[in-house]
């Protein structure tokens, strides 16, 4: 797509990438196909290729409007164009770009700015665990759209004591501990089980996404190079991954390599924390080989007695990481009857970070149909792979939504 920038983006770096990125595509709009949004609403402009020239057009000088806002604003990030597209265009991170010129020309509204300062401000800081147990200490009492954002008060288990050569550096994260703890010790758990210890940096906080994606790209950087201040010393002692087990964590820290790229004290070490991580799932080969070394009949025991799982991949997973039929796949040689449905299971279920407060008409759209084609298979447990998915998922349907390491870590209790 052939892009003139407006004099107050050439050499600048935003008006480089995006130029590149945009030259990259062909308007073909197979990307259309496998938009959440235009499957909903069937507008083009609803839909990445429309966003695209809605971005060209701002770059080459034109104003922005109220209305380009919102079309980008309606964007889940799903990045279910990328994994779509045949030109390899780079749609998440010129979204971001296009989204700060637009929002630099565009004034929100005070109550928009409210909400979204808000969440920025509130989900990564330390108040947030106060305030999500007090809400959960008056859930029952609450009107159901607020319900839906607190979850249930969750135990958390014991974390294991052992220690073992085999280290892991893993992301607490800002939502889950106060959400649900018991997530991050199941994976301790789980990991302890094969051998390997997980470490948690008590300087590391929220990855950067929730300010990044809300246009705060200051402060989310900020948190980015707090974390690998937080992180490098157990790198410099040689440990051998930095595990995530909230995708969408994942797939930020993994491009904090591309984000901190032209920050000259950050960038090799960004570079090198993105090369460390992995999101927990790719860990299941070693896990599921030594399970399966140590304890020959697990296999035939969980297939008698583990519940059935209905498996919703996160975009940020399939999509964002590019990883897909790992967690099935693996979870099914430990004996686990763990399906994906048929139908759209390449599409968002609505949470997107903070997507589902922002826009709730359109991500209870596609909860509710993400449901349908997940209760279609008519298992016992549905399980996902991010905080986001499962909290949204499980304000929709009374089946149990959990993350599949929770349900990984109880059988081998259950089993053991």
């Amino acid at each position: 797509m052939q892009t003139t920038l407006a004099p107050e983006y050439q050499n600048t770096p935003d008006g480089q990438a995006a130029e590149a990125i945009l030259r990259k595509c062909v308007h073909c709009g197979f990307c259309t196909a496998t938009c959440p949004t235009y499957q909903l609403l069937g507008d083009e402009l609803d839909g990445p290729r429309g966003r695209i020239y809605l971005m060209k057009q701002v770059l080459e000088g034109h104003t922005p409007t109220r209305k380009t806002q919102l079309h980008l604003d309606r964007c889940l990030t799903c990045r279910n164009c990328e994994t779509t597209c045949p030109s390899g265009v780079d749609y998440g991170h010129l979204l971001d770009i296009g989204r700060k010129l637009v929002d630099a020309k565009v004034p929100r509204p005070m109550g928009e700015r409210a909400v979204r300062w808000a969440l920025k401000e509130g989900i990564p800081s330390p108040l947030f665990g106060p305030a999500m147990a007090l809400g959960q200490l008056v859930r029952p009492l609450m009107p159901a759209a607020l319900k839906n954002k607190v979850p249930a008060k969750q135990d958390a288990g014991t974390w294991p004591t052992r220690s073992h050569t085999r280290k892991v550096l893993m992301l607490a994260g800002c939502a889950q501990p106060a959400m649900a703890p018991n997530i991050n010790a199941s994976t301790a758990r789980v990991l302890d089980a094969v051998g390997i210890q997980t470490i948690v940096a008590p300087d590391a906080g929220c990855c950067g996404a929730v300010k990044f994606h809300l246009n705060d790209q200051d402060g989310g950087k900020a948190e980015m190079r707090a974390n690998i201040d937080a992180w490098w010393p157990q790198v410099q002692q040689g440990v051998e991954a930095i595990v995530m087990n909230a995708s969408g964590c994942g797939v930020t820290v993994k491009e904090y390599g591309y984000i901190l790229q032209d920050d000259p004290a950050y960038a090799e070490k960004a570079a090198r924390i993105s090369g460390l991580t992995r999101d927990l799932s790719e860990l299941l080969p070693v896990i599921v080989q030594s399970l399966q070394a140590a304890r020959p009949a697990l296999a035939e025991r969980i297939r008698t007695q583990a519940p059935k799982l209905a498996f919703h991949p996160p975009c940020t997973l399939q999509h964002g990481q590019k990883l897909k039929g790992g967690v099935e796949q693996h979870l099914g040689a430990l004996g686990f009857d763990i399906r994906t449905p048929l139908n759209e299971s390449h599409l968002c279920c609505g949470s997107a970070g903070t997507y589902s407060v922002l826009n709730p008409a359109l991500a209870y759209q596609l909860r509710d149909r993400k449901l349908g084609h997940l209760n279609e298979l008519q298992q016992e447990v549905i399980v996902s792979a991010n905080i986001g998915c499962i909290t949204h998922l499980q304000s929709g349907t009374a089946t149990k939504v959990r993350h599949w390491v929770e349900v990984l870590d109880e059988a081998l209790a259950s089993l053991s």
